[in-house]
């Protein structure tokens, strides 16, 4: 049957009806194009549902960014409750931290919306569309492999860029090199702590940090760090495939402005599901941070089991890295770093 305005109203009806938890209310706005939205729903944020002739639901939560579709009636619904629980559970923590049916803002959503429909909570689990898949819970420190970085990190230290390369052979060196490294440093096995070593005549270690680069090689991923590139450096994919570069993963941060990417490109193409610019500040706890059943399902998947595993980490970027460590093995050495071991080298060109 193909859904219609008033078959999804009376489908949520009947979800109403079976439930303590949720009323008509909660059913979201509903269009017939995303160029009602503000109309509709006013601010950016709140769901907003478009309808298409052939059946198609829509989920927006800005005029520009839609965040799933479907024909499934019953998805259509899931995606409904999902967002009403979320407020109902935001608002048992707000009013009674600690207390309650809700503790913990995500558990408490998943607790939620098993009370609903039991299949709901563990789809709600998953983080993905489907139903769930079988994942081992995290027994380690979330904070050992890469997100420990990822406090600092927000305000550009140890730099601005963190940048990943995965392929076969890729080679730590070639990559610093390809980005503009000096060579006779790569070549002689610099370390941070030999280049900060020549602090001094004006120079300290922020002026010596913006004129080098850090690499290695941690797991699958080759690693560069650094904050400005010199100038008239083309390190783009062509480049990066010949050197047999497969994927990379890039994130960014502009502290002063807060502005903070992610960018995730596999066999010459960026994964982005059209969005454009994914920004790091679009992930709230408790809420799937990309299109649902698209390119990028797969960190929505890894960010729930990050939240869900470690209640105890309080900042959304570290969850973030984490969920990115065990959905891509993305990995940095913490020692190395703060030890100042790291392989360095600096520019061969000055900047531009």
């Amino acid at each position: 049957m193909q859904m219609t305005e008033h078959a999804l109203t009376q489908a949520w009806r009947r979800t109403v009806a079976g439930s303590e938890l949720l009323d008509d209310a909660m059913l979201p706005p509903t269009g017939t194009s995303r160029d009602q939205y503000t109309q509709r729903v006013g601010d950016p944020g709140g769901l907003f549902l478009v309808l298409d002739e052939d059946g198609t639901v829509r989920g927006y939560r800005s005029p520009y960014q839609e965040i799933f579709a479907t024909q499934d009636l019953d998805q259509a619904l899931y995606f409904v409750a999902e967002e009403a629980v979320r407020r109902l559970a935001e608002h048992i923590v707000a009013h009674t931290p600690g207390q309650g049916p809700v503790t913990n803002l995500v558990t408490g959503q998943a607790q939620l919306l098993d009370r609903i429909n039991p299949a709901w909570g563990s789809r709600f689990r998953s983080g993905g569309v489907d139903g769930p898949q079988t994942v081992q819970p995290c027994e380690r420190d979330p904070l050992e492999r890469l997100a420990w970085i990822a406090g600092t990190w927000r305000e550009q230290d140890p730099y601005t860029h963190l940048a990943f390369f995965r392929g076969e052979g890729v080679s730590a060196e070639q990559i610093a090199l390809l980005h503009g490294a000096n060579p006779d440093q790569v070549a002689a096995g610099t370390r941070l702590s030999d280049l900060r070593s020549h602090a001094g005549a004006g120079r300290d270690h922020w002026d010596i940090a913006w004129e080098s680069c850090c690499f290695g090689q941690e797991g699958d991923w080759a690693f560069l760090m650094y904050h400005e590139t010199p100038a008239g450096i083309r390190a783009d994919s062509a480049a990066l495939s010949r050197l047999g570069v497969t994927e990379t993963v890039r994130l960014s941060a502009t502290a002063a402005k807060a502005i903070y990417t992610f960018d995730y490109v596999r066999d010459g193409r960026r994964i982005d599901d059209d969005w454009g610019v994914l920004e790091l500040i679009w992930y709230e706890r408790g809420r799937a941070p990309y299109y649902r059943g698209g390119g990028l399902d797969f960190l929505n998947r890894a960010i729930r089991r990050a939240e869900l595993d470690h209640p105890e980490l309080t900042g959304e970027f570290e969850l973030y890295f984490h969920a990115l460590d065990t959905a891509l093995g993305l990995q940095l050495p913490r020692q190395d770093i703060q030890e100042e071991s790291v392989r360095a080298a600096q520019w061969a060109r000055g900047k531009g």
